[in-house]
């Protein structure tokens, strides 16, 4: 790492002490990263972290995203592919990944990086006047079939004021009888998935953040999350074997993919918004998180998921990685904070 060692920082949630050179190491970064380090892990006032937020819109990753934008509002030309996808060629192989441009992803990271809806414009109205999805044609904002596509659809409509109400009802609906989701219900599954219902629950929760969300679809990610929870975030309930060996495998971006990273990250978020402490049901996947962390208190990048991209926004495999290590320090500090 490097950068010279500064005063160590407290975490806003947690009141951790992270180490000095970790810290700076972590601000010393896009300001997409940046303002999320200086208010969970700096204890830096709001006036300044704000001010840095405002900045992803204008300097680095986040500008370069929004430069991107087509004219009628989408990215890439399409919903959820990009306009010249082929479905029968060599980025459709199964070991391709899936292309992560067009407008659906370019939305959820522009949110994930915290810009202002307003720097967005008539977004909401361009897509819904010009993008149709790539399933069945349906209309942008109605969301299709997939329970994934559909909540970062969900959340990325509440953030921009899109009319979504009526896709908040579908995970009604549509929750299974076991408490979450499975994108592939639709081929006739029964059961969820962990993929699938922890991307649901993410994206219920930034909806109920930003709209207010009603008791049932409060209970609908409550239940969501116990279905998690129930698993210790890492088991198959069935034979208590690991789900996969996907759980303790990190990479940022996030994605669509499960990790117990991902997991916790998540539930974090929902007992800070719920006012609520830890469940105890998490110091399994808590622990792989810190058997994860090496000695100079970094995280790995352990893979990419394949897949065209706009550029790379994180460290290859094999090289310590600041987001994963911003988001491992914020997980253990939460953790040890209030139940150590």
């Amino acid at each position: 790492m490097s950068g010279a060692p500064g005063g160590a920082g407290r975490g806003a949630d947690h009141g951790a002490v992270v180490d000095p050179a970790l810290l700076d190491w972590l601000l010393d970064s896009d300001p997409a990263l940046r303002w999320q380090v200086e208010r969970d892990l700096a204890g830096a006032p709001p006036e300044v972290w704000e001010a840095t937020r405002a900045r992803v819109a204008t300097e680095g990753m986040g500008a370069q995203l929004l430069a991107l934008q087509d004219p009628d509002g989408q990215w890439a030309g399409g919903a959820y592919f990009p306009a010249d996808f082929d479905v029968h060629g060599p980025e459709a192989a199964d070991d391709a990944g899936q292309p992560w441009t067009a407008t659906t992803w370019t939305l959820t990271t522009l949110r994930d990086w915290g810009v202002d809806a307003a720097v967005l414009g008539d977004t909401a109205e361009r897509l819904a006047a010009s993008s149709r999805w790539e399933y069945d044609d349906l209309p942008y904002w109605g969301g299709e079939v997939d329970a994934c596509i559909n909540a970062y659809t969900l959340a990325n409509g509440a953030w921009l004021g899109a009319d979504v109400s009526g896709l908040a009802q579908w995970f009604v609906e549509h929750r299974l009888p076991d408490g979450g989701w499975n994108c592939e219900w639709v081929e006739g599954s029964t059961r969820s998935s962990f993929h699938s219902t922890l991307n649901t629950v993410r994206g219920l929760l930034s909806y109920e953040r930003a709209t207010g969300a009603d008791d049932a679809l409060r209970q609908a990610r409550h239940a969501g999350e116990e279905y998690l929870l129930r698993r210790r975030l890492l088991y198959r309930l069935s034979t208590g074997e690991l789900v996969g060996p996907w759980v303790t495998r990190f990479a940022y971006p996030f994605r669509w993919f499960y990790s117990a990273l991902h997991a916790v990250d998540h539930l974090r978020a929902a007992a800070l918004h719920d006012g609520v402490p830890p469940d105890p049901r998490l110091a399994e996947a808590v622990e792989v998180i810190r058997a994860a962390r090496r000695p100079d208190g970094t995280w790995v990048q352990e893979r990419r998921h394949p897949g065209r991209v706009w550029f790379e926004i994180d460290v290859p495999a094999g090289e310590p990685s600041k987001w994963l290590t911003f988001h491992g320090t914020r997980a253990l500090a939460w953790w040890d904070g209030a139940t150590g």
